[in-house]
């Protein structure tokens, strides 16, 4: 028996697979699809962004290099310099409902606390791209991943859940889904899916164009619903508001996608052939809870929405980030109680967040008589300083707040890049998937009490070259400030926030 096993096999299944595994856990991975690769996933349809957010994950795991080159991307892109003092201005911004907006007129003096990171920035990248660099580290961790294995039956008592996909079954303490927006975990662990019915029918597609000039590039709302050309030769996006009717109802032939194209660009371009395409929706939809007995769902299997703003693959790892820890520590034994449940009590929330985020651009864009004026309202409010600053706060992934029961106005954020006189970076204590307490005080006065989590928290200490005013702060596997003191520690207070997220002290 495995202690967890996870169904799906992409990027949120992958990581915390990963992340499981670095903790000591026995993870089984049932993947749906016979490979790894298909022309879905890769360039250009496959298309994805990893925010500010989701890189720092990869930082924080090693992973950034790696993934920056299988996306084809310089690492030092994404970084600031190793040696700057001050963290540098934001260069890329996410567009909201099809606006681009100026990354310069972000207000960084509002920004929360902020130091440089060799991840500071989000790219371009791809499923393909991403899945390859997670399935090698799951891999060589010691994950075992099964390919061809969907799952069709799952049944779970107080100890173990039984897993069946094709004619195997598996059985493990925990299961977690991570098998998509059509998940089957959720449908048979019976996990309530709640939200919004869909306005559009929306196409990826790798087309020719006969006659290309007739589409500027970028985003193009229209009366009728949006287009997307890029730079990637041939890619195409397109809107139709059609209330969700086509998607996945009826072949996507040229002339069907030829059509749409003509109607809502009011142009009579031509595709001359299409080499690949698939539709989605704007269905916004979450599950009640997070967890059902010895069940949890991560990324799509848990909230679905439009790709609007680039957030699902992000919302996912972060996902798994937040329960990799938190499952692996109850699998041990070591999980002070309740720490499972507080994976629903912080991530649903961001779910909701997102998926009222993507909802807010859909209405955005819908067509209609008013739907203009509504939109240059929109653009005029959103291109002011303080309305890029939202836009970047809400979609960077650097200022998601969890609510831990303080004031304190790093505690339950993804903590800074701290960097000890020495060189050492926080990023780098964290590879190993353990807290961290960071002691800047002189007297080293957590060291002793650090002993009684050893294993648990790596205990770093020496001056800062900015703590930002700290003496001390404990953060959790994930990245995320779980206590903090100013200026002096209280060895008290670490003793009972390590113990609220760590579980007891060895004796």
């Amino acid at each position: 028996m495995h202690d967890v096993v996870i169904a799906g096999g992409g990027p949120v299944g992958l990581f915390l697979a990963s992340e499981l595994v670095l903790s000591g856990c026995s993870v089984l991975v049932l993947e749906r699809d016979p490979e790894l690769t298909s022309p879905l996933k890769a360039f250009p349809l496959g298309l994805r962004g990893l925010n500010a957010g989701s890189a720092e994950t990869f930082y924080r795991r090693g992973l950034l290099e790696a993934m920056a080159q299988a996306s084809g991307v310089n690492p030092q892109k994404v970084g600031a310099d190793p040696e700057a003092v001050e963290a540098p201005d934001p260069r890329e911004l996410s567009h909201f409902a099809g606006m681009t907006l100026d990354a310069a007129d972000i207000d960084t003096a509002a920004l929360p606390s902020r130091l440089p990171s060799p991840a500071m920035e989000g790219f371009m990248t791809s499923l393909e791209a991403v899945g390859s660099v997670l399935s090698e580290r799951a891999t060589v961790l010691g994950a075992e991943i099964i390919r061809n294995a969907p799952v069709t039956a799952v049944a779970q008592d107080t100890e173990s859940v039984l897993v069946t996909a094709g004619c195997q079954e598996y059985q493990g303490r925990w299961l977690v889904g991570c098998d998509g927006g059509r998940s089957a975990v959720r449908q048979l662990a019976g996990f309530e899916f709640v939200g919004t019915e869909p306005l559009f029918t929306g196409y990826v597609a790798k087309v020719t164009f006969a006659d290309p000039e007739q589409l500027p590039l970028g985003f193009n709302l229209t009366p009728n619903g949006m287009y997307l050309r890029t730079p990637l030769e041939g890619y195409l996006g397109m809107m139709d508001f059609d209330g969700g009717t086509f998607d996945r109802s009826q072949p996507l032939t040229r002339e069907h996608l030829q059509t749409v194209l003509r109607r809502i660009s009011g142009t009579d371009v031509t595709l001359s052939e299409v080499h690949l395409a698939s539709s989605f929706t704007d269905r916004a939809m979450q599950t009640t809870t997070y967890r059902e007995g010895r069940v949890l769902l991560a990324g799509d299997a848990a909230h679905i929405h439009s790709p609007l703003g680039g957030q699902g693959l992000n919302l996912g790892i972060g996902d798994a980030v937040n329960l990799g820890w938190k499952l692996a520590s109850t699998v041990r034994g070591s999980a002070p109680e309740g720490l499972l449940d507080t994976y629903t009590t912080e991530r649903h929330p961001v779910g909701a967040a997102v998926l009222d985020w993507s909802r807010a651009q859909v209405a955005t864009m819908k067509p209609g008589p008013n739907a203009p004026a509504l939109r240059q309202l929109v653009h005029d409010l959103m291109s002011t300083t303080n309305g890029t600053t939202h836009v970047y706060r809400k979609t960077s992934g650097l200022f998601n707040r969890y609510d831990l029961g303080s004031e304190h106005p790093l505690i339950g954020r993804t903590a800074p890049d701290f960097r000890f006189e020495d060189g050492t970076r926080l990023g780098e204590l964290l590879r190993q998937g353990q807290g961290v307490v960071l002691d800047f005080s002189t007297d080293r006065a957590l060291q002793v009490a650090a002993k009684g989590w050893e294993g648990r928290i790596h205990y770093a200490a020496g001056p800062a070259r900015d703590d930002l005013g700290l003496g001390a702060a404990l953060i959790r596997p994930d990245g995320v400030v779980a206590w903090a003191s100013e200026p002096a520690p209280d060895r008290d207070a670490f003793e009972q926030a390590a113990a609220q997220w760590f579980g007891a002290p060895q004796s």
